[in-house]
């Protein structure tokens, strides 16, 4: 299902859908959480994927507390949920604008009425410039911002802005990178900025500059760091050259931390950009927000070890300021074996691209039993997990098992609705995703 009317409330939801009641009337999006539901009370069809609304809301605070504190921006990236609302919430909390991760997501986010966009990657050639103009023509009061680490880039976009009259301006951003797109030095920024520079026109200009750190990360958390701080200081160092070029006075932007290592890139960058009255430094961090069992959960764990999260001068934890918020439910099928529960969630359901899903809790007959403690995922296969359970905390067939996750941004995809619940448990939102 994809959201793409303005009224998505009014959208009719049913059975097709998971997480929808089998057998219940279709209801408006806006109608799902007056019912009542529950994912563990039996009525609604598992598995389904769920939004700790408290959670949420606490993690919302912990980073807009976070980047206020440093005088810096956030845009964070809408790929993690894809949830139109959602982004609305953040831009309300303080959001300076949007990332998203291609030409149809921003699509998506601007026919939902957002205004500034970040397009944090490279989009390809000439066909894809023109694409980007053809959608582009029809939001002329928008604010894109661009990646761009190629002359050829630059120019194919040049040519698409030039073939129209309809446009709204292009803001490009030089990116400079280390493990994934981005130039990898400073002669090879040199060159794109020479192009963009070459090329600009009233709708066709530097906006600043751009990198993404989380690709240079590795197994080593020593190598890490010293990687993203090579990227931060090439970056902080190219800043006055971007500049030099372009006078005092032109608003610039210089974005980063798309990660858990935002921390690094405000160490590395907030003195460069503190440096230069017309320049603004926006983080991009996504997933932060949704949090996790995996990924996330060990990245904050480092961020805690290298005391990066500061807040107003003062090191807090930022284990302990942000909470995992997405949960996926699903019910036990088979015990064929002692030792082991067959659980109805799979590869379709849950991400396992960075670690297997986590059993937290048992549920039985709409009570919640107990923790599942000592259980684990073993592997998934399509619509199955196969869950080792230990003696005294067996679950029975039709038991549910509510589930962590590891990493958000693979995992929501699977999913055309989420679910928000109340700290009870009870559905009392319900959000449309568009993964397309």
């Amino acid at each position: 299902m994809s959201d793409l009317h303005i009224d998505a409330e009014e959208r009719v939801i049913d059975d097709r859908i998971r997480g929808f009641p089998p057998g219940h009337a279709p209801l408006p999006l806006r109608a799902i959480g007056r019912q009542g539901w529950k994912p563990y009370d039996g009525r609604m069809a598992l598995p389904l994927i769920s939004l700790d609304r408290q959670a949420f809301a606490g993690n919302i605070a912990a980073m807009m507390t976070y980047v206020k504190s440093h005088g810096i921006e956030i845009a964070p990236h809408a790929k993690t949920p894809m949830a139109t609302d959602l982004a609305d919430e953040l831009v309300a909390a303080g959001a300076w604008g949007t990332t998203v991760a291609d030409i149809r997501q921003a699509s998506v986010l601007l026919k939902a009425g957002q205004r500034r966009l970040i397009l944090g990657n490279e989009i390809g050639g000439l066909a894809a410039a023109r694409r980007l103009a053809g959608l582009m023509s029809g939001h002329g009061d928008a604010e894109l911002f661009i990646f761009v680490d190629s002359v050829a880039l630059v120019e194919a976009l040049g040519r698409a802005w030039s073939e129209r009259s309809d446009l709204p301006p292009l803001k490009l951003l030089v990116e400079l990178g280390a493990g994934r797109s981005g130039a990898r030095s400073p002669q090879a920024a040199g060159a794109v900025l020479d192009a963009v520079l070459a090329a600009e026109t009233a709708t066709f200009r530097l906006a600043g500059l751009a990198a993404y750190e989380g690709a240079a990360a590795t197994a080593d958390p020593v190598e890490t760091m010293r990687r993203i701080d090579d990227l931060m200081a090439m970056t902080a160092d190219f800043l006055p050259v971007a500049r030099a070029r372009v006078g005092a006075d032109r608003p610039l932007v210089v974005t980063a931390g798309g990660s858990v290592f935002f921390d690094a890139v405000v160490r590395g960058l907030a003195a460069a950009v503190a440096a230069d009255p017309a320049c603004r430094l926006v983080l991009r961090s996504g997933a932060i927000f949704f949090h996790d069992h995996g990924i996330y959960e060990r990245g904050l764990a480092g961020l805690d070890a290298r005391d990066g999260f500061v807040v107003d001068g003062r090191t807090v934890s930022a284990a302990a300021a942000f909470r995992p918020a997405l949960r996926v439910w699903a019910e036990v099928l088979s015990r064929p074996e002692p030792g082991l529960a067959i659980c109805g969630m799979g590869m379709r359901d849950v991400a396992m691209d960075q670690d297997l899903p986590r059993p937290l809790a048992l549920y039985r007959d709409g009570t919640r039993l107990d923790d599942l403690i000592g259980a684990r995922v073993l592997r998934l296969n399509d619509q199955h997990a196969f869950v080792a359970v230990v003696a005294g905390h067996e679950p029975d067939i039709g038991d549910v098992v509510e589930f962590g996750i590891s990493h958000p941004c693979t995992c929501l995809d699977r999913h055309a609705i989420l679910y928000g619940l109340d700290p009870d448990h009870t559905v009392t939102t319900a959000h449309l995703t568009s993964f397309g």
